[in-house]
């Protein structure tokens, strides 16, 4: 196996296990740096070999890929290389799996799926933890359902806070401008629509009641509409204050009326986020909700119904990690069905989760590992896992 930006945060999350795993019999670790690979790969075990690789060298990258039997892209902000590296997979006739969170790539990406059903190649895009877990508990609530007609994506800003602190502005953060500063795809009355960021949501959430949401640019809602052509709303939130929300509306405005160019309002959340004390951004977003969660509404049993599903045990103790582990478990299950597809096309919910209960925390069963809850069925140890859930993540946060 290949993984890109394997020295990054993602990337080595997602290393860590893939190495372990006795699927595996060799991994290169790719990265920019090639004594940061190096470092990782040493780490990981003999099996394990380090390439400096710039993805952007497309010739080279189609040669290394062509090395391996599945790449595995970690390399961000996908607006600027995904498609690029996808490209290079379908040419070397290898599986690919990302964790792309940026919309307006991940459309360009599934306008590659002929190409790659001719190949012979299965693309995965989006299996992290939003989007990745988030769709496929989407899926979950949707079968929970008779018909459903709504589906809402959430996660808690608290969870987008970096393994560790850096001047430098990350790939989430430039991802997050890109996001706050353009129109983004969501769906009304069943149509795709680009509309302003940010826009006030309220989640009636099952058993723990409402807390505000803002619209976000992701791939959800797009990939959702594709699968379950039903659908006549879909959108993807961060939960956070107002305050909070005002602050990222404030920098997306600076970038759109060209006050700020875009390095300059990442580097100011950069700044930022470094200023404020370790904890303060999970206390500020602590909604009292999941810190990742899937809510659909419609009908069930002739009436009005909402079903939400949430993680009860996070995988990891970073951000990095709910995204790399899931990432990697992606990877090990080897979806086969060729052509570019989202991960609700291709892995069924309950066995994903399955394989990756024993990386959560606590190692819950598969059937614990999900909580799920609706206006029909809430009871007390639902809504107390729920809760623990949003507790572990504002403790990930605090003791960074």
């Amino acid at each position: 196996m290949l993984v890109l930006g394997g020295a990054g945060e993602v990337g080595r999350a997602a290393a860590r296990v893939l190495a372990a795993d006795k699927q595996v019999d060799h991994l290169v670790v790719a990265d920019l740096s090639e004594a940061r690979a190096r470092s990782v790969a040493a780490e990981l075990g003999a099996h394990c070999s380090a390439q400096a690789l710039d993805v952007t060298d497309h010739a080279t990258l189609v040669a290394t890929i062509r090395q391996s039997d599945i790449v595995v892209n970690t390399v961000g902000p996908y607006f600027r290389f995904g498609p690029g590296v996808l490209r290079a997979a379908i040419e070397a006739r290898r599986d690919y799996i990302d964790v792309c969170d940026d919309p307006a790539p991940t459309l360009t990406m599934l306008d590659m799926h002929a190409e790659a059903e001719a190949a012979g190649v299965t693309a995965v895009l989006g299996m992290g933890a939003s989007p990745g877990l988030a769709n496929l508990l989407a899926a979950q609530s949707i079968a929970n359902l008779d018909h459903a007609d709504t589906v809402i994506t959430g996660w808690n800003l608290a969870m987008a806070q970096p393994e560790t602190r850096s001047w430098t502005p990350s790939a989430a953060i430039s991802h997050g401008i890109e996001q706050v500063s353009n129109t983004i795809p969501v769906i009304r009355d069943r149509q795709r629509v680009w509309e302003k960021p940010l826009r006030k949501t309220v989640v009636d959430y099952p058993g723990l009641g409402a807390a505000t949401g803002w619209t976000f640019g992701h791939p959800e809602p797009l990939t959702l509409a594709r699968t379950f052509p039903h659908l006549v709303e879909s959108v993807n939130v961060a939960l956070a204050p107002r305050h909070v929300a005002g602050v990222l509306n404030l920098l997306g405005r600076g970038v759109t009326h060209r006050i700020l160019n875009h390095s300059t309002a990442a580097s100011l959340a950069a700044v930022a986020e470094n200023l404020l004390p370790a904890g303060t951004v999970s206390v500020l977003a602590d909604s009292g909700l999941p810190p990742l969660f899937a809510l659909s509404r419609g009908i069930k049993d002739g009436a009005p119904a909402t079903v939400a599903c949430a993680l009860g045990q996070v995988p990891g103790l970073s951000m990095a990690e709910v995204t790399g582990i899931p990432l990697a478990v992606g990877a090990l299950l080897r979806a086969n069905r060729p052509g570019v597809h989202p991960p609700e096309a291709v892995f069924v919910p309950e066995q994903f989760l399955a394989r990756l209960a024993p990386q959560c925390l606590g190692r819950p069963s598969a059937d614990s590992l999900t909580v799920t809850t609706s206006t029909f069925a809430t009871d007390a140890a639902n809504s107390a896992a729920l809760r623990r859930g949003s507790l572990i993540t504002a403790l990930i946060t605090a003791g960074r």
